[in-house]
């Protein structure tokens, strides 16, 4: 068994083809995450992003390659054991309980935790940080809003202690002003050490916040490299960028 060292990726995928009913969603993908890293996958919808992660959480089949995380195998491990080796996915619509009140859906963000001593503190903290939920956290998740609801996914993700944080499209849908709050929320995330793997239609903001990139085109990797770069590539700004 191989132990992670600290050069091993966190997020290691080799090879990987996810095929749906005879067709290839992705093909040959290479990609990794370093331990404190914020990296983008970029692409037009149906390129393959959320179904890369989706694969990363073994909710699709792989057809060949592997996926390492922490230096070993993902293959055939359940999502809550991921979970709790700190791999955790906010997915595309949010994926909060409807008819669960705010305060139940954060606490179901550490169902799968080992250590729950701190829980309480760490979610007065994630109040702090979210007035909104803050003053609503007896209300039933389904009344809040787009934004508001992708705040609770967010929050209730924290609170499950993340080492590697996917998040599938976090800002789809939302107003300009909550897209901006989103990003804040990424950031600040970042700072306290958490890993990010982003899938972001916004490619520009995904590309800001992020220290690499990788873009997606029908399920194939075409571009690659520090994001700064992806930011000012011709290729980039014409597809992705309105340019």
């Amino acid at each position: 068994m191989s132990h992670p060292t600290a050069s091993t990726p966190l997020l290691d995928i080799r090879n990987m083809d996810v095929a749906y009913g005879g067709i290839r969603a992705v093909r040959q993908l290479n990609l990794h995450v370093h331990p404190g890293e914020r990296v983008a996958l970029i692409g037009a919808n149906g390129a393959g992003k959320s179904t890369t992660l989706r694969a990363i959480c073994g909710l699709v089949p792989l057809a060949a390659g592997s996926i390492d995380y922490q230096g070993r195998s993902l293959a055939g491990q359940p999502v809550h054991a991921m979970v709790r080796q700190g791999l955790v996915m906010v997915p595309e619509g949010r994926g909060i309980f409807p008819q669960l009140t705010i305060e139940e859906n954060l606490h179901m963000g550490a169902y799968s935790r080992q250590d729950k001593i701190n829980f309480a503190q760490e979610l007065q903290q994630v109040y702090q940080r979210f007035p909104r939920l803050a003053e609503r956290r007896l209300q039933t998740a389904g009344t809040l809003s787009g934004g508001e609801q992708q705040l609770l996914a967010m929050g209730r993700a924290i609170l499950s202690k993340p080492k590697l944080l996917l998040l599938d499209e976090p800002t789809m849908g939302l107003a300009p002003i909550m897209v901006d709050k989103i990003f804040e929320v990424i950031e600040d995330i970042a700072q306290q050490g958490v890993t990010i793997l982003l899938i972001e239609q916004n490619a520009r903001l995904a590309l800001e916040v992020s220290q690499r990139g990788y873009v997606l085109e029908s399920g194939e990797l075409t571009l690659q490299g520090p994001a700064r770069d992806l930011l000012h590539d011709p290729k980039v700004r014409a597809a992705y960028l309105g340019e």
